[in-house]
């Protein structure tokens, strides 16, 4: 596997984790879904352009 995959996978699992659906983050908000959400457009983005 390779730095890039693992990258990808861990923020995808802190999207999932952020997610307000459990009952400790109710009160949240969607703000770290959002702030995780923007990390993973910004990966994505530099694998498209070959940066990473």
């Amino acid at each position: 596997m390779t730095l890039t995959t693992l990258l990808i996978v861990i923020l995808l699992i802190l999207l999932i984790g952020g997610l307000p659906v459990f009952p400790h983050s109710s009160t949240w908000g969607y703000g770290p879904s959002g702030a995780i959400g923007v990390l993973l457009v910004v990966v994505v983005v530099l694998l498209l352009l070959g940066v990473i």
